[in-house]
């Protein structure tokens, strides 16, 4: 995707770009793609599939119509920076939490920043597991993106959510993952309100977002350490 399809498919999803968001996507490439080259931060080589595999595919989060300026984010398994920092460059306004238990992520995302002028962003180099006693049900919007399959990765997202507010989980294919999932999904407070479905461009290979609102409040006794959520998913007769 060049930048002139990846301008004009963002504007299908109903977003105008600015010169200074253009200009930040291109530092962004340009920097990925430089950094990459000495440490791992994804298998995507050339400036054409980052506009589309990284940002056009991160910025199709706002198909979930609940990303509101203001709104307080974290992002799980950031990696990168995806979908986190691209969410940030379209809404700059909301509060971002970057979290990866990588500290060579962590600081390239920091150096990024750095480089983007962006603000409001807090930097956490833990586990979801070690990070959630700090600020549990605190946020407006959790995302993950190819993090973990659903099941994991809903019990290190949902009991960071706030009642009311949204899990956001970005996948390619679901359906296998999701039925595995809604057992956990449920006991954890969450309940799946929307699937939406759509092809990536010019590929069109399979995308979804899982829109999972938090409608009760998560037992305390979740989220486990990472060794039992992968050892025992989370099922009604797992403790």
């Amino acid at each position: 995707m060049n930048k002139e399809e990846f301008i004009s498919e963002v504007e299908k999803l109903g977003i105008k770009l600015s010169e200074e968001q253009l200009n930040q996507f291109q530092i962004y490439c340009d920097f990925l793609l430089e950094k990459n080259k000495v440490v791992n931060l994804t298998a995507i080589k050339d400036e054409e599939s980052v506009y589309l595999k990284h940002f056009y595919d991160c910025i199709t989060i706002f198909k979930s119509g609940v990303i509101k300026p203001n709104s307080k984010v974290l992002d799980i398994g950031s990696g990168a920076g995806f979908p986190g920092i691209v969410i940030k460059i379209i809404e700059p306004s909301i509060n971002l939490t970057v979290l990866d238990s990588s500290m060579k992520r962590i600081n390239f995302i920091a150096e990024l920043t750095n480089k983007l002028n962006i603000k409001r962003i807090d930097f956490v180099d833990k586990r979801s597991e070690d990070y959630f006693p700090l600020v549990h049900d605190e946020f407006d919007i959790v995302t993950a993106r190819a993090v973990a399959n659903l099941n994991t990765i809903s019990e290190l997202a949902i009991p960071f959510v706030k009642l009311n507010g949204y899990f956001l989980a970005m996948k390619g294919k679901y359906k296998k993952e999701l039925e595995e999932a809604k057992e956990a999904i449920s006991i954890l407070g969450g309940k799946i309100e929307e699937i939406i479905e759509f092809k990536l461009p010019k590929e069109a290979s399979d995308r979804a977002i899982l829109k999972i609102k938090k409608i009760a409040k998560t037992p305390s006794n979740y989220p486990r350490r990472y060794d039992k959520i992968i050892k025992y998913p989370l099922k009604k007769n797992i403790k």
